[in-house]
């Protein structure tokens, strides 16, 4: 049975506090299976690639992610190579760790289910490496670049009470109707020109 969660808004407590660390005993349980299962859901819902916890009201140091072609329709293969966009299949991060990251020098708009109808530029690291958990508790090492890197970086920031909003381009923060009415087919060069403080 579907069973959609509520996506909480900036502004809630819990968007700010950090989540705390799973125990391979709570990760197994019932319900954290039962949570992974119905943020699923809600995240095929929204639509979106990632979800952590705390954005349903958790505060614990669990994530999903998921991207499939699917969500690309829009996307030109220039705009996809660009981004360094591919298919990754859904999975759970758990207690993750950024291990290892290139400069926080790649700047793409970013959208987030916690803070509907915006989005704006955000420098991330084009690569990083996350040790975590996966749902079964194993241990797992994930090296991402690209698109994928930006997901992983975006959620784990969730984790500990990070916003995309800390890290944009704050000139560059917009409604996402006037994204795509102004800026979707502009270059983020150009982009980042006309906003250059």
């Amino acid at each position: 049975m579907t069973m959609l969660l509520k996506l909480l808004q900036v502004g809630e407590p819990v968007l700010r506090d950090r989540a705390r660390p799973l125990s391979s005993e709570e990760i197994l349980s019932g319900p954290i299976q039962e949570l992974i299962s119905s943020m699923h859901d809600t995240l095929r819902d929204a639509p979106g690639v990632g979800l952590a916890a705390p954005q349903v009201g958790v505060p614990i140091q669990l994530a999903i992610i998921e991207d499939p072609p699917e969500y690309w329709t829009e996307l030109s293969a220039s705009d996809l190579a660009a981004r360094e966009r591919t298919a990754v299949p859904f999975h759970v991060i758990i207690n993750p760790r950024i291990t290892s990251a290139s400069e926080p020098s790649i700047e793409f708009f970013e959208g987030c289910l916690s803070l509907d109808g915006f989005t704006a530029l955000v420098p991330r690291s084009r690569e990083v490496t996350v040790e975590c958990l996966d749902e079964r508790a194993e241990p797992k090492t994930i090296r991402a670049s690209g698109w994928y890197a930006r997901i992983l970086q975006h959620e784990i920031d969730h984790l500990n009470g990070t916003i995309y909003i800390d890290r944009m381009l704050s000139r560059t923060f917009m409604s996402l109707d006037n994204y795509k009415r102004f800026w979707k087919s502009e270059k983020i060069e150009e982009v980042r020109k006309r906003f250059a403080e």
